[in-house]
């Protein structure tokens, strides 16, 4: 099915991870919207594991960005 990335293996990655992962996932959720568009997708579940997990991801970059700039 879906394998997302707990937040403490998000945790650990660096902040250019972080970000390059982000646009992979951002990338992927695009073609796999345009699939679905053209033919449902086998499982319409997986968009919203990927929505979730994109938030994920800009959450955790975001926090990072916060945390630098208190420093």
């Amino acid at each position: 099915m879906y394998s997302a990335m707990k937040a403490k293996e998000i945790a650990d990655l660096t902040k250019e991870e972080v970000a390059e992962k982000l646009e992979i996932e951002q990338e992927n959720y695009a073609k796999l919207r345009m699939n679905h568009e053209v033919a449902p997708l086998e499982n319409p579940v997986q968009l919203k594991y990927k929505r979730k997990f994109i938030a994920r991801l800009k959450t955790d970059l975001r926090k990072r960005q916060l945390a630098e700039q208190t420093k």
